[in-house]
């Protein structure tokens, strides 16, 4: 008898805990919803080459384009042609756009959304151990670029570092860069933005 009640405990005991691990499990389920993708980029994102684009022009389906932009940094749409986008943010490429087509259609209305960014890069060149491009995924100095990079060959010239930087306007900046300062200072380190091109001589 006593063997019995015993099976019979142990029975509801393992029913109660299977009743309370579906419960657990099926709340758990619930408060996990799944959270909607973050952008791709923000609203100041100045776009790239190889950025792929959705132009989307109101109530015009053939003006509408999924496009990417060229390693010359234009785009090309139907009545207007060539488009520079390189190096202008979504919301500019629309104003442009729009601005465009105004010879063509009635008050156009258009949305340029970044559907596919290109990560961005920068380049360390010359004297060093590995060169080539690096993704620019966090904020880097150029001591960090260089470091990467595996540091100099026997023949560099560290101090005479230059930094090439393209400015909006598609002109060039040259910075001098003196790697012996630089581990030296105790200010603000250089920071490398997107595209530069570390030189080492």
């Amino acid at each position: 008898m006593k063997s019995m009640m015993w099976v019979s405990l142990s029975v509801l005991i393992l029913l109660s805990t299977t009743s309370a691990i579906g419960q657990s499990t099926r709340a758990s389920q619930a408060t996990a919803a799944p959270r909607p993708a973050a952008p791709a980029t923000t609203a100041d994102y100045r776009m790239v080459p190889g950025d792929k684009l959705r132009i989307e022009v109101y109530k015009d389906q053939q003006l509408s384009q999924s496009l990417q932009i060229r390693p010359d940094g234009k785009i090309t749409l139907p009545l207007i042609g060539d488009v520079p986008a390189a190096g202008a943010t979504p919301r500019e490429l629309a104003g442009t756009l729009t601005e465009r087509l105004k010879e063509f259609l009635t008050a156009p209305v258009v949305t340029v959304i970044v559907a596919e960014a290109v990560p961005p890069m920068i380049y360390v060149l010359g004297e060093v151990n590995t060169p080539g491009a690096q993704p620019l995924s966090t904020p880097v100095t150029v001591l960090q670029a260089l470091s990467v990079a595996g540091g100099f060959k026997d023949f560099a010239k560290p101090n005479d570092i230059k930094i090439l930087r393209k400015k909006p306007d598609g002109s060039i900046l040259t910075i001098k860069f003196n790697y012996k300062s630089a581990i030296q200072s105790t200010g603000a380190p250089m920071m490398l933005q997107a595209g530069d091109t570390v030189i080492v001589p």
